[in-house]
């Protein structure tokens, strides 16, 4: 079940880059707040087939399912809950506030990936 995918992996840690970037020095109102989250998905999926043998849809759908669970975390209000509105990190792991669309994105996202696997291996 585990085994090293390179591939993989440089594509999670060009991702990882490229989110941290939005994160830092992106201040617009389309791809910080909505680029991000397609795209997090998209390095979740790619840093969990670095290192784990799973087929694509458990992966995808694994994923999706985390992604939907953070925001629900968010629907919840758990960083105000816990008081962690002023962590950076805490906020920026588990997101400071709930949007409908985001779960859409999200979804986009996994879209995505079932499109480029099916792409890459058209009968797998």
């Amino acid at each position: 079940m585990l085994r090293f995918q390179k591939t993989y992996f440089f594509i999670a840690l060009l991702l990882f880059l490229l989110l941290v970037f939005i994160a830092m020095y992106v201040r617009d109102s389309f791809i910080r707040p909505y680029g991000g989250d397609l795209l997090v998905v998209i390095f979740l999926y790619c840093l969990i087939r670095s290192f784990f043998r799973i087929p694509v849809k458990k992966a995808v759908f694994g994923v999706l399912l985390f992604a939907f669970f953070i925001e629900g975390l968010q629907y919840l209000e758990l960083i105000r809950r816990l008081e962690l509105e002023n962590n950076a990190v805490a906020v920026a792991v588990l997101g400071s506030h709930f949007e409908w669309l985001d779960l859409l994105l999200y979804s986009v996202g996994a879209i995505l990936i079932f499109g480029f696997e099916n792409i890459k291996k058209p009968n797998s």
